[in-house]
């Protein structure tokens, strides 16, 4: 009985705060501190990881690329992720600052994706001799891309706002089946190229591949590119909402 009572408490704490007039006045509170603590993060973090710390053994300085490769990919699965969430609230609740921030991640998540790929191909090339090899986990990414493509150019081209909500959640939806397989390709496909997880959980302990003169400035990078994630993600809904609403009144306007 407590457990519903808090679930419900909980509920109704996030509609509240998914409220457009209430969500455009906690997030211009927080956005400020958010922008401070990314660029905080990515600063010391990438500076760290390229200037101060040394070659790897075996992979020389191209090793340093992962202060970006890593960070970028895990923004760009777990944005996807968001943005099924968000696309979910919306067709069953119908919640328009949901599906107003799955609309806003999509160019971060696009964006964050593109990096991957770009970072991925100049550090496999020393690795493996080559920029691009259909391994599972970089065929599953690519194929991720083209979902946060098709999403975008979906929203752009129908003009009715519930429908084009309603097509792109849909969509969405069955593109986040990529972006877990874009996360768990090596271990369905042990055969792949790709390496295994840089960093994991196990039985609730944190396990790391790498030493911890690499992975310290590596956490502040993931930090960093979480934070300006949510940072843009931010500013992006803010700035949809405001154009839903610009679009609202000249309606009103036109029917006056």
């Amino acid at each position: 009985m407590a457990l519903t009572w808090k679930l419900k408490s909980y509920w109704g704490a996030f509609l509240h705060l998914a409220n457009p007039k209430v969500f455009m006045g906690w997030s211009s509170r927080l956005l400020p501190i958010i922008i401070v603590m990314a660029a905080f993060c990515l600063s010391t973090g990438l500076i760290w990881g390229f200037f101060f710390t040394p070659d790897d053994a075996r992979q020389g300085s191209t090793v340093k690329i992962i202060y970006l490769h890593v960070p970028a990919a895990l923004v760009a699965i777990n944005g996807y992720l968001l943005m099924f969430v968000g696309s979910l609230f919306w067709l069953i609740r119908r919640q328009h600052v949901s599906v107003l921030i799955a609309k806003a991640t999509a160019p971060i998540g696009m964006a964050m994706t593109a990096i991957a790929l770009l970072t991925g191909a100049i550090w496999g090339q020393p690795m493996w001799g080559t920029y691009w090899v259909w391994d599972p986990r970089l065929t599953s990414f690519f194929v991720l891309f083209l979902f946060y493509i098709g999403y975008i150019v979906l929203w752009s081209a129908i003009e009715d706002h519930d429908t084009a909500a309603d097509l792109t959640s849909i969509l969405a939806l069955v593109g986040s089946g990529f972006a877990l397989l874009s996360r768990y390709a090596v271990l369905f496909w042990s055969q792949g190229l790709h390496q295994g997880t840089t960093v994991t959980i196990s039985d609730g302990v944190q396990q790391e591949r790498i030493s911890n003169v690499f992975f310290q400035p590596l956490l502040l990078s993931m930090a960093g590119f979480c934070l300006l994630f949510l940072a843009l993600l931010l500013i992006g809904t803010r700035t949809e909402l405001r154009a839903r609403r610009l679009k609202i009144l000249e309606v009103r306007e036109q029917m006056l």
